[in-house]
């Protein structure tokens, strides 16, 4: 190797591709790297779930059609798991089977109804059907509508229908298919007729220059939590008892909390003393036993005979009600000797 003055040459390997190490040489032939992507043409929802033990939280996935809000379940799983991250998987209707099958998600809360082969499946909520009209439309003073009052109507309805009356009330449309609620909310918006969409679905197309009202005695549309039955696993059965309004006391999965050190005897010890939690001594001691109501009230009474300020020794006449009454003797903070209560007279032996 030369080497000019002034001009710097990396030095080249001149060793054959051979000695070179090779990727496992260099890893030291570990295997348990994680890959930074799944290989290509793999969806990162079929690549393998870490195994558990393995490094790094696995993320636990939750499809959502449009219109369902499980913002209160989300919240819920992250005070108990906040160390597993949820993702939301937002899916049109038609592909959320498919999608939740296909391994995209762990659970789906869709509309029903669904292939329940292989699914287990939980009925969350039936949601209300409504009818979105033009703004200038009769329907617009009404608090309410009933099928009657949808008879002459143009009902149209969109390929993908999520309501399921069958067969729908009033006149078809025979302006061509509907591919989408989008564009049957556009059709309503023209004036060209009416649609009945679940009411969550409403407001997410709710556009100007068209109102909805409720529909009597329509068919709802039913959603679901649904998951994969072979595929359950302490983090599905988590979120289930989420959704049912478990506690995190009365939880079976993953987040359920320990036990507090002690068990029951945390409980029966919450307040010092003995077995009823009262003070050692009871009535004795603290109350009706050495000191009573006051210093010297009923209890030195009973011990001595109210001998003290009762009305044995001082009677009436010396130990009164005013002087050894009840005063001194008695309850604290009574009538004062000498107040605005004049002693009484004694009467006069016979």
């Amino acid at each position: 190797m030369t080497h000019d003055e002034g001009t710097d040459t990396m030095p080249t390997d001149d060793r054959p591709t051979d000695d070179l190490p090779t990727d496992e040489q260099v890893t030291g032939g570990r295997d348990d790297l994680p890959p930074d992507e799944p290989p290509a043409g793999v969806h990162p929802a079929d690549a393998p779930r870490p195994a558990a033990g393995a490094a790094g939280p696995r993320t636990f996935r939750v499809l959502v059609v449009p219109g369902v809000n499980p913002d209160r379940w989300l919240r819920v799983w992250q005070d108990r798991l906040a160390d597993v991250p949820l993702e939301l998987v937002v899916s049109e209707p038609a592909d959320a089977e498919r999608r939740l099958r296909g391994g995209d998600a762990d659970v789906a809360i869709v509309r029903l109804p669904v292939d329940r082969d292989g699914l287990s499946t939980i009925p969350l909520y039936i949601e209300t059907t409504v009818v979105v009209a033009p703004r200038e439309h009769v329907f617009s003073v009404a608090e309410e509508v009933t099928p009657d009052d949808l008879a002459d109507e143009t009902v149209i309805v969109p390929d993908d229908d999520l309501v399921g009356w069958t067969p729908p009330p009033g006149e078809p449309f025979v302006g061509g298919p509907v591919p989408t609620t989008a564009d049957a909310v556009d059709l309503v918006a023209a004036g060209a007729g009416v649609v009945l969409l679940p009411q969550s679905v409403e407001r997410l197309h709710h556009r100007r220059g068209v109102v909805a009202r409720p529909v009597t005695d329509a068919p709802g549309s039913a959603v679901a939590l649904v998951w994969v039955t072979e595929r359950h696993d302490d983090l599905t059965e988590e979120f289930v008892g989420i959704v049912r309004g478990r506690t995190a006391a009365s939880s079976r999965g993953r987040g359920t909390p320990p036990e507090p050190s002690g068990g029951r005897s945390a409980k029966s010890g919450g307040k010092p003393g003995s077995r009823s939690g009262k003070p050692a001594g009871g009535k004795g001691s603290g109350a009706k036993g050495s000191g009573g109501k006051g210093s010297g009230g009923k209890t030195t009474g009973k011990a001595g005979g109210r001998s003290t300020g009762g009305k044995t020794t001082g009677g009436k006449t010396t130990g009164g009600k005013t002087t050894g009454g009840k005063s001194t003797g008695g309850k604290p903070g009574g009538k004062k000797p000498g107040g605005t209560t004049p002693p009484r007279r004694p009467r006069r032996p016979r």
